[in-house]
């Protein structure tokens, strides 16, 4: 266990931020390399990684690994130093091993050389075992993501996902003794799901204690299973404005348990356009909207707090939360103006401000 111990201290050090002061941990930098489908046993009835990853499904070859490495390294940027190599959109540890190796022993000679520090993947809870953990022990792996989806069984039933909620439990369990750091990725919107159902895989999920957490709202692929049901009226995809309220309290209950969220919405590309996606609530700019809509509340308190007889107010917040709390195109501004009466609210930023901090005072 010891072995297990040293790898888990090494990350922790490797990505202690030394110019916070604060011990913050810094974000990766992440050299992504995606495996869309690869591995999987069946198709869940919202996938079809290759609209999402903009790639057919193939094993990459060791060369393309090294040539997406070298690719992505002269764009490392001063305050990422620290960086991983990602193995993202298939079922990693459904592999056949041979493969699983050779994409391994590519990515691990870059960490021998220097330019890389660990490496990550995403899998499947139910690979999770302890005869798949002891063959990649010899690797520098430091992060495994599982794609938990929901901690409902019956939503999980519906979405065919083929894995239980008490298999993520035993995957989270098992990655910890061995000491590795953990993500959770979670989706809502699924079949079967409801607000209620959200919150309570949220809760469950934050029990768990995940190092990480990505949230993503169920979007409607053409070419998926999900899209066929949605033509025929047996599936109704969530809307936007009901997407971003639920993801903002899920942020929440993880924010209170300190669990950082990476990211919230799928990420946007070039692939990803209406071309791809049938219907469902997404947004380039996904995550900006959930934290605008968690800006507003704050603001509200704020200006709540005011009291009556003031037409115009200004809102500090630090200089990096300033178009958060602007909101998507100015919508937290108009909102304000028109629920508090007032003829301007302006936002300014205050270097002495938290990051996630409103105050608000009258002009």
């Amino acid at each position: 266990m010891a072995q297990h111990r040293n790898r888990r201290s090494r990350l922790d050090e490797s990505r202690y931020d030394a110019n916070s002061g604060t011990g913050i941990v810094s974000k990766p930098f992440i050299i992504p390399i995606f495996l869309p489908n690869a591995g999987c046993p069946h198709r869940c009835v919202f996938c079809d990684q290759r609209a999402i990853s903009g790639q057919t499904a193939k094993r990459p070859a060791s060369t393309d690994v090294g040539n997406t490495i070298e690719g992505y390294l002269p764009y490392r940027k001063r305050g990422r130093s620290y960086t991983q190599v990602s193995f993202y959109g298939g079922n990693f540890l459904g592999l056949p091993f041979e493969c699983q190796s050779r994409l391994l022993k590519e990515a691990s000679r870059y960490v021998q050389l220097g330019e890389v520090d660990s490496i990550r993947f995403s899998t499947r809870p139910d690979t999770i075992t302890p005869i798949h953990l002891d063959r990649i022990e010899p690797y520098p792996v430091s992060t495994i993501e599982l794609g938990a989806q929901s901690m409902d069984n019956q939503v999980l039933a519906a979405s065919e996902r083929g894995h239980t909620a008490e298999d993520t439990i035993r995957a989270v369990d098992l990655l910890k003794s061995r000491g590795y750091e953990v993500g959770l990725q979670i989706m809502l919107g699924l079949p079967g799901d409801t607000g209620p159902r959200a919150m309570a895989t949220a809760r469950t999920a934050a029990a768990l204690c995940p190092d990480l957490v990505r949230i993503y709202p169920t979007v409607v692929l053409k070419n998926s299973t999900l899209a066929a049901w949605a033509d025929e009226g047996k599936y109704v995809p969530i809307s936007l404005d009901s997407a971003v309220q639920l993801t903002k309290q899920m942020y929440v209950i993880f924010a209170e348990q300190g669990i950082p969220v990476v990211r919230m919405g799928l990420q946007s590309s070039s692939m990803l356009t209406a071309s791809v996606i049938a219907a469902g609530p997404y947004h380039p700019a996904f995550g900006h909207l959930v934290l605008s809509a968690l800006f507003l509340d704050k603001a509200v308190s704020a200006l709540e707090a005011l009291g009556n007889g003031t037409e115009a107010a200004v809102l500090s917040v630090h200089p990096a939360s300033i178009s958060k709390a602007r909101g998507y195109k100015n919508r937290n501004i108009a909102v304000l103006k028109q629920r508090f009466n007032h003829q301007s609210i302006s936002v300014a930023g205050n270097e002495s401000l938290a990051e996630d901090e409103v105050t608000a005072r009258a002009l």
